[in-house]
């Protein structure tokens, strides 16, 4: 088993541009963690091969109690795991709260940044200061964690490529081990959208947003970051393990409401309804043919700095095609994104989907 993933739903306050599932209704922690400890118990049995990493996501991770996450981690075992990270927000941090994470074994924190500008961050509903932030970094380093992923977002309302490079360099000076930059996507029903349809915020254009992830890349690899995923960045040994999984297609484990898993051949998913999870709703499965699978492998590869092996693919005109146009190029076995076509990645991978 590559890895386990428990999602944590929590928010103290929902952010501007967020649609993943989440709640703000926060009394029910005490009987969520009851419930998922309750889930990992039961299906414990679908383990076949020994944990590596854990990986607890939201919603808002450090909303939960410290002491109800090490409960949490107790009951998965961690006897073979190399890797576990908690998101937070920076917000959320204080000394005992960091100390009791590591004690309990968590080795990585990943911290949703967002802007190191407190109009931005304002702006898109987050709840910390770029001040907070960097004290978050500084009790972090204190408490003994050596693996720290910070996030940002670019092409935010009214962000100029001045104050994104600002973002950046703040980011750098804070000597994270790994760094993950998204591209802000407006989802339908999110207030930011709202905002945005009521005339109060406008979307930045692609070419500056493209303009922005171009100087990333050379920002970031100027200072020592590996480009292996097309919005993460690490130094040298600190790829997110758990995530990486995901990218090669490897079975996971997905535990607490909206949870998914995948054994290689069957994706399940927990309800996205915190009532029916605690109430112990079953889970919806969805068996994949051997062409979604080939889909995912494409999907999923090419999003990665190795790409997928080029006798993979079942189109090879279309590879080559690709390969003419400076959008894809053979990296020994392998075909991968250039730096051109990872503006266009999604257009890519649906030519060679099928």
């Amino acid at each position: 088993m590559a890895g386990l993933y428990v999602h944590i739903p929590f928010c103290q306050t929902r952010c501007r541009y967020c649609d993943f599932y989440s709640t703000t209704v926060l009394h029910r922690r005490e009987a969520y963690v009851a419930a998922l400890l309750r889930e990992i118990g039961s299906r414990k049995q679908e383990l076949t091969e020994p944990i590596r990493t854990i990986y607890f996501g939201g919603g808002t991770p450090s909303q939960l109690r410290a002491e109800d996450i090490a409960r949490l981690i107790e009951a998965i075992g961690t006897e073979t795991a190399e890797e576990i990270t908690v998101e937070m927000n920076p917000g959320d941090a204080d000394e005992t709260y960091l100390t009791t994470l590591r004690r309990a074994g968590v080795n990585r924190l990943s911290m949703g940044v967002q802007s190191m500008h407190d109009e931005r961050l304002r702006l898109i509903g987050r709840r910390h200061t770029a001040a907070q932030a960097r004290e978050a970094v500084s009790m972090a380093r204190k408490a003994g964690f050596e693996n720290l992923s910070l996030d940002l977002i670019y092409g935010l309302p009214g962000q100029t490529m001045a104050e994104w490079q600002e973002d950046v360099e703040q980011l750098l000076a804070l000597k994270p081990e790994h760094i993950s930059a998204y591209c802000l996507q407006w989802e339908e029903g999110t207030a930011l959208m709202q905002m945005m349809e009521r005339g109060e915020v406008e979307m930045t254009d692609d070419e500056t947003e493209m303009a922005m992830y171009d100087w990333l890349m050379e920002r970031l690899q100027e200072a020592g970051y590996a480009h292996y995923e097309v919005s993460n960045f690490a130094r040298p040994g600190f790829a997110s393990r758990h995530n990486s999984s995901y990218w090669d297609n490897t079975p996971y484990l997905g535990i607490g409401a909206a949870a998914h898993s995948y054994d290689g051949k069957i994706r399940s998913s927990n309800p996205a309804d915190i009532a029916q999870y605690i109430r112990g709703a079953a889970r919806e499965e969805e068996v994949l043919t051997e062409d979604d699978r080939y889909n995912e492998r494409i999907m999923l590869g090419l999003r990665t700095a190795r790409g997928v092996a080029r006798t993979e693919i079942r189109d090879g005109q279309a590879v080559e095609r690709l390969i003419q146009r400076g959008l894809l190029r053979e990296e020994g076995t392998h075909v991968v994104a250039t730096r051109q076509g990872l503006h266009i990645l999604n257009s890519i991978i649906e030519t060679l989907m099928i």
